[in-house]
């Protein structure tokens, strides 16, 4: 049996991925970075960002990198939950009729659902099982998905026309929200190289690295313990999205419902994740806030006050971090 303690080899593999990636999603690295948190703790992304952002191409490259089935939903308003999960029909076997289960693309290791929010939420809803339980029930039988098994859903944050709003309970189920801003000047010159080279068939090649690294690095995080004060700490931030009256008359103004239970569940496993990234088998407060906004963005509903003066959740988070010391 493997021992629980932090492995150099798994933490190389871990990095040489995300090298790769980072090649390959040239100015994204904050991208990248919370990408392999949510895979090292065994959860779904929401990606949000302007079309051309390359937020499906970093998804690719990951399942290239890691080797993995990679299973793409384009969500439309005429998708069905069947088109998401599979479902049963009849085929003819040795002229005896019988059902057979025709597995959907939720059946991959790595699934893409592409613009989630444009689907209405009866097919959002297929997905809060399989996010949730890492199962799939149809006609009333359970279906286990793959060991490495994640959802990274995308959606545009200007264009509302067709859109459908996704539910909080489905909000709630995503680990981490990643928003994917535009590169750089640099980084835009880069971009533009890169694909040439990719267009004369000059890119260099991805080294792909063993699934068992992965899994590896999500016992040695799962047996991790975090100091009392800094688990505090974690709660407290949690806290302050609920009880926002306490910690200053900004939040009181800017937060209307906080945070549930999952943030602080979220918050905890990810800041060990971000300590074993560093190399370090103790997590540090820092290590908490800088996994805060991608955990908490996406769980704030802010007041109408705070939306009408355009206050993000980001702004939020900020006053947040002000106002919580570590005790």
């Amino acid at each position: 049996m493997r021992s629980l303690t932090l492995s150099t080899e798994d933490l190389n593999a871990v990095h040489s991925m995300m090298q790769q990636m980072s090649r390959s999603v040239i100015g994204q690295e904050e991208v990248v970075r919370t990408l392999t948190l949510a895979l090292l703790c065994n959860g779904n992304v929401l990606l949000e960002g302007l079309p051309g952002t390359a937020k499906t191409r970093s998804i690719k490259t990951l399942s290239r990198v890691l080797q993995a089935s990679l299973g793409r939903i384009q969500f439309t308003p005429d998708l069905l939950p069947s088109d998401v999960t599979g479902n049963e029909v009849y085929q003819d076997n040795q002229g005896v009729s019988e059902l057979i289960f025709q597995q959907g693309p939720i059946f991959n290791e790595l699934v893409l659902a592409d613009e989630i929010n444009r689907a209405p939420a009866k097919v959002q809803a297929a997905l809060l099982e399989a996010m949730e339980e890492r199962q799939v029930t149809v006609a009333g039988k359970t279906y286990t998905l793959p060991e490495l098994f994640m959802v990274l859903a995308t959606q545009n944050p200007i264009e509302q026309e067709g859109t459908y709003p996704l539910p909080e309970a489905q909000m709630d189920r995503f680990l981490m929200k990643i928003a994917v801003n535009y590169p750089d000047t640099e980084a835009e010159l880069a971009i533009v190289k890169m694909l040439q080279e990719e267009e004369a068939h000059q890119q260099e090649e991805l080294t792909q690295i063993s699934q068992q690294h992965i899994f590896a690095a999500r016992e040695v995080i799962g047996a991790m313990t975090i100091a009392e004060p800094v688990e505090q700490y974690i709660v407290d931030l949690v806290m302050a999205t609920r009880q926002p009256d306490l910690f200053g008359d900004k939040l009181g103004a800017w937060i209307d419902t906080g945070s549930s239970p999952r943030a602080t569940i979220a918050l905890h496993r990810t800041s060990r994740a971000s300590a074993w990234l560093e190399g370090r088998d103790h997590v540090t407060p820092e290590d908490v806030r800088s996994v805060l906004h991608a955990v908490m963005r996406h769980r704030l509903i802010l007041s109408y006050d705070a939306l009408a003066d355009r206050i993000s959740p980001d702004q939020v988070i900020d006053e947040i971090i002000t106002q919580v010391a570590v005790g």
